[in-house]
C-alpha cells in the first residue's frame, strides 16, 4: 500500500506568479517598458469576454507574471524575486527610468540584492545571480 503523503511531488516548475494590480493596462505599461519584459498571455475570456488573463516575463523567462485585477480586494501586497546577472548595472537602468529603488545591499552568505515595488505596491526582490 502506497501512502501518498509520502510520494515524491510531481510538480516540476513555478509556472505563474500572480500580482494584483489596480489597472491592467498601467501594469502592462510599467513591467514591458520600465521592467522590460514582455507579453505572454493577453486573452479575454469569460461567458462574454469580461475577464483578461495577462502575463508578461522577462525575455527568455519560463516562469510568468499574471497581472491580475482585484478580487474582492485591494490591489498589491504580493512579492516576488526576480534574477538578474548584475544588480548594480539592473538598479542604475531602473533609477535612470524614475523607479523608485531601495539601495543595494548585501551581507555575507546572501547575494546582493536590492528592494522595489511596483505601482501597486507589489515586493520586488531584485537579486544577483551567483555567477555574477
Amino acid at each position: 500500500m502506497s501512502d501518498p503523503t509520502q510520494a515524491p511531488t510531481t510538480v516540476t516548475n513555478i509556472g505563474v506568479a500572480m500580482f494584483t494590480v489596480a489597472d491592467q493596462n498601467a501594469a502592462l505599461a510599467f513591467y514591458t517598458e520600465k521592467m522590460g519584459f514582455e507579453v505572454r498571455a493577453d486573452v479575454a475570456f469569460g461567458e462574454n469576454g469580461e475577464y483578461r488573463w495577462l502575463e508578461v516575463a522577462p525575455p527568455g523567462s519560463t516562469a510568468r507574471l499574471a497581472l491580475n485585477p482585484p478580487m474582492n480586494d485591494e490591489p498589491g501586497g504580493s512579492a516576488i524575486g526576480i534574477e538578474t546577472a548584475d544588480v548594480h548595472a539592473e538598479h542604475a537602468r531602473l533609477k535612470a527610468l524614475g523607479v523608485e529603488v531601495e539601495e543595494p545591499m548585501s551581507s555575507p552568505g546572501t547575494p546582493t540584492m536590492f528592494m522595489m515595488r511596483d505601482p501597486d505596491g507589489n515586493h520586488i526582490a531584485v537579486v544577483e545571480t551567483s555567477g555574477a
